[in-house]
């Protein structure tokens, strides 16, 4: 499951008889020799920071072992590093949804931001070790859409700091399942068509069981949510006004992590061929930058009976939604 793991570990005793005096005195001799030396090799390559990948622990063995120590919640002071500024914390701020709203250009946009320092891959869990280092007055962030439907996500991240921002983009639902199809069939081309899986019998019952149509059920995955955090912890951010006003969204979401505006419309410029805003200069680079091809992708087409039938099943989950954050999405 997205974001689960846990700590393994073995180990291996071996004795052995024998007769006379000679190897029974030697064996555990060159046995503690061989021990010593192990152990004295990886303490050293531990104070260096230049451990093999075999000698280090498991992923998420850190973030397990923060979870029982209220002293290394994020906000506390961080772990000092061997070498280079700042400290590694855990996120004090987590994008944590949906999949194919917006995530990943929120938060490029945000990178641009001097005081937010960004997990550029989804660790689908906090690690530490992967986090960047920041400052005093720096935000530590990372993306991981499938938090927000996963249903331990919410108990384990209130675990470690229930002061924890949570910001979610949302798109209409509909358009976001057609998203999530053409990158599922760019991947898998012979997938069966959109309405075969969006439906049971052909027109029949929506298929909840569907991933794509599940996710886009906004209002019962921010129910599991609402159990641990407050609805002050979130800001949802529309996924349509972040490709309309990008410099207007990202704006409410620095303000929400009470930060100064600095990204601002001066940054963005509308790339008509993707139908996508732009970064007019990327981070580290002196160059305009769009996201990748996988953004802006075009949808395949999808009967028109089809989309008013999953508007129709949306339609209570989407007002729900709208009266649970006091936010009308218009997608109705």
């Amino acid at each position: 499951m997205a974001g689960s793991g846990g700590l393994g570990g073995g180990s291996g005793d071996g004795q052995g008889t024998g007769s006379g005096q000679g190897p029974p005195l030697r064996a555990p001799r060159a046995l503690l020799a061989l021990v010593a030396l192990v152990l004295g090799a990886y303490c050293l390559c531990a104070l260096l920071g230049h451990c093999p990948p075999a000698a280090r622990a498991p992923a998420l063995a850190p973030a397990r072992i923060e979870l029982t120590s209220p002293a290394r919640r994020p906000g506390a002071p961080g772990l000092p590093v061997a070498s280079g500024s700042g400290l590694r914390r855990f996120p004090q701020a987590l994008i944590v949804g949906v999949k194919k709203g917006g995530t990943r250009a929120l938060l490029e946009f945000l990178r641009l931001h001097p005081d937010v320092r960004a997990l550029g891959s989804e660790p689908h869990f906090f690690d530490r070790s992967l986090m960047p280092r920041t400052l005093d007055g720096q935000i530590t962030m990372e993306k991981t859409p499938s938090y927000f439907v996963t249903r331990e996500a919410p108990r384990r991240i209130h675990s470690m700091s229930p002061d924890t921002k949570l910001i979610v983009v949302v798109r209409n639902p509909v358009t976001r399942a057609i998203s999530d199809y053409a990158q599922t069939l760019s991947k898998t081309p012979g997938l069966p068509s959109f309405r075969a899986l969006a439906f049971r019998h052909g027109l029949g019952p929506v298929d909840t069981a569907w991933s794509a149509i599940r996710i886009g059920l906004y209002a019962q995955h921010l129910e599991n949510w609402l159990r641990y955090f407050p609805l002050s912890h979130f800001l949802f951010v529309s996924g349509e006004r972040l490709v309309s006003d990008p410099a207007g969204e990202v704006g409410r979401v620095q303000d929400f992590l009470g930060l100064k505006r600095v990204v601002t419309d001066k940054h963005f410029y509308f790339n008509a061929t993707k139908g996508f805003p732009c970064l007019k200069k990327a981070q580290g680079s002196s160059r305009p930058r769009c996201l990748g091809k996988s953004k802006g992708r075009p949808h395949p087409r999808v009967p028109q009976a089809v989309v008013q039938r999953l508007q129709d099943f949306y339609r209570p989950f989407n007002r729900k939604f709208y009266q649970m954050t006091s936010q009308d999405f218009g997608w109705d």
